[in-house]
């Protein structure tokens, strides 16, 4: 269940929180686009003010600079001077705010993580913090000496969690034949399935990271001889064991499995890992509706990544020289009509319907993009769990333009796998028809799984509409969205521009639904 904090950064009023399709934006002043901020920042001109010196700042230092007209942040020790891009934010200046003088590295990540701020703001970077040094504990300093031993078996766990949970903590082991190199992860977990294993082997460096609820233990070695490009992925999910199966590329006999990277045999929380990514092919682009398309991307035979239903992944593309990176949930290629059996997909592939937005530097980007060309995908994230659904009796889905997105997989699991769901409903709001993506499919779906209903409502409509017209609102939630039974267990979701989604979950707290039975998808 994501509730939105409130110290959110930007604040939850702000359309800069934007949905797991990456949506809603605040109009921003003529000339202060993101192509203009890009421009700006190579224009040479001094936007710290310190005329290219770099700085140690202390607390006091940094406080000072807590005003509109001279405005310093503190994101992971490095300090930006922000001043000259607020007109430029699109949360607006009061979101930025927030975090004047301080620290504001907890209120950034709450929404802004995925954000590569060292590329957007690097010509606005002052300097680091002033830390006091720390002598580094014996016991850490001992386990990072063992640490650069070679690889040969099992290392010595890292001491990261506290020695209470050391029995939950992950390990690993390795051996081989004279063909094949096995690593087993021993998760620790009674449920392990191919959602949670995440596998990169890139030019003999090995990635494996197994996501445990909101932590992640991460296998990353550079390898000692080089592998083949494909590799196995084998999970016993009843006891938690996890197989990576390399293929020597020459039939020798290794000494070590390799030298290990910095994060090696780390087992730490999610939201302190970073993202990672990998170049993923574009191989088709075919069109939804006049402003919607649907991206179909190959992961690289070199990777296992399956995104669950409910999280997104990002995409990064270099833009002017500048990072810029943009959160959108996958979807399927199409609708299943024939929920009997759960639908089975290659895992090679990832689906993205994106709206194409005509002044969207990005999603322009993405749309010149060749059939054949490369986009880096990260790892998926999100807060979702299948388990929200998996005993909900009634399920409603509220969604606004591509808000559709995360409702996609989310509807395709609950008709195949919820046994107790009685009835699934998607009131699904656009402007006119013309945009209303998969129009066809969900109304077939709907003749042919008597569970499902679906219900457009247009804001613009053209005259000979026949449907439901308005905006979301409490009378036509009230209409809508109803329990089968008095004490049915209920899950609404809701994904869309950030005033419908807050004005949504209002309605529906007013109308008596609980927080517990209302999910938001934002990203």
């Amino acid at each position: 269940m994501l509730n939105v904090p409130p110290q959110a950064f930007p604040a939850p009023s702000s359309q800069q929180r934007v949905a797991a399709g990456g949506r809603a934006k605040v109009p921003l002043k003529p000339g202060r686009s993101l192509m203009d901020w890009i421009r700006l920042t190579k224009s040479g001109k001094d936007l710290t003010g310190l005329k290219g010196r770099l700085i140690e700042v202390t607390e006091d230092e940094l406080a000072k600079h807590n005003k509109k007209e001279d405005c310093w942040i503190c994101i992971r020790g490095f300090v930006y001077n922000v001043t000259p891009y607020m007109e430029y934010h699109p949360g607006g200046e009061d979101e930025l705010m927030k975090a004047a003088g301080t620290d504001g590295t907890d209120l950034f990540d709450q929404v802004h993580r995925w954000v590569n701020y060292e590329s957007m703001l690097k010509e606005c970077l002052v300097g680091r913090m002033a830390v006091k040094p720390i002598a580094a504990p014996k016991e850490i300093s001992s386990t990072l000496s063992e640490e650069k031993k070679q690889l040969n078996g099992m290392l010595p766990e890292k001491k990261v969690l506290g020695a209470s949970a050391k029995d939950l903590t992950p390990s690993y082991d390795w051996f081989q034949t004279d063909s094949l190199i096995t690593i087993v992860i021993y998760t620790k977990q009674k449920v392990m399935n191919a959602e949670l294993v995440i596998v990169d082997c890139q030019d003999k460096r090995l990635r494996g990271e197994i996501i445990v609820d909101d932590h992640s233990y991460l296998v990353e070695v550079d390898l000692d001889h080089a592998v083949q490009e494909d590799f196995a992925v084998n999970i016993a999910e009843k006891v938690g064991k996890v197989e990576i199966v390399l293929k020597k590329k020459d039939n020798i006999h290794w000494k070590m499995l390799g030298q290990p990277l910095e994060s090696h045999n780390t087992f730490i929380k999610r939201v302190d890992r970073g993202l990672f990514y990998r170049k993923c092919k574009l191989v088709s682009k075919t069109e939804v509706t006049h402003d919607t398309k649907l991206f179909c991307l190959m992961l690289p035979k070199s990777t296992h990544l399956r995104v669950p239903t409910g999280q997104h992944v990002y995409l990064k593309q270099i833009i002017a020289g500048t990072e810029v990176v943009k959160p959108y949930t996958p979807v399927l290629p199409f609708l299943p009509l024939d929920f009997k059996e759960p639908s089975r997909h290659d895992g090679a592939h990832i689906y993205l319907m994106i709206k194409i937005y005509s002044c969207g530097l990005f999603t322009q980007a993405l749309d010149h993009l060749q059939i054949g060309d490369y986009i880096s995908v990260s790892n998926p994230e999100g807060n979702f769990k299948k388990s929200q659904v998996q005993s909900s009796e009634d399920l409603f889905l509220l969604a606004a333009g591509t808000g559709f997105t995360p409702m996609v997989k989310l509807l395709n699991f609950a008709l195949t796998e919820v046994s107790c769901l009685r009835t699934a409903k998607l009131i699904f709001f656009n402007k006119t028809e013309d945009d209303i993506l998969w129009r066809n499919q969900l109304e077939q779906l709907a003749l042919k799984d008597e569970r499902f209903e679906v219900q457009f409502i247009l804001s613009q409509p053209a005259k000979d509409w026949v449907g439901k017209q308005g905006k979301i609102s409490s009378s036509l939630l009230s209409e809508f969205v109803k329990r089968s039974r008095k004490d049915s267990k209920v899950l609404i979701c809701i994904c869309g521009p950030t005033p419908f989604t807050e004005q949504g979950v209002q309605y529906l707290k007013d109308l008596g639904y609980s927080q517990e039975e209302i999910h938001t998808f934002t990203a």
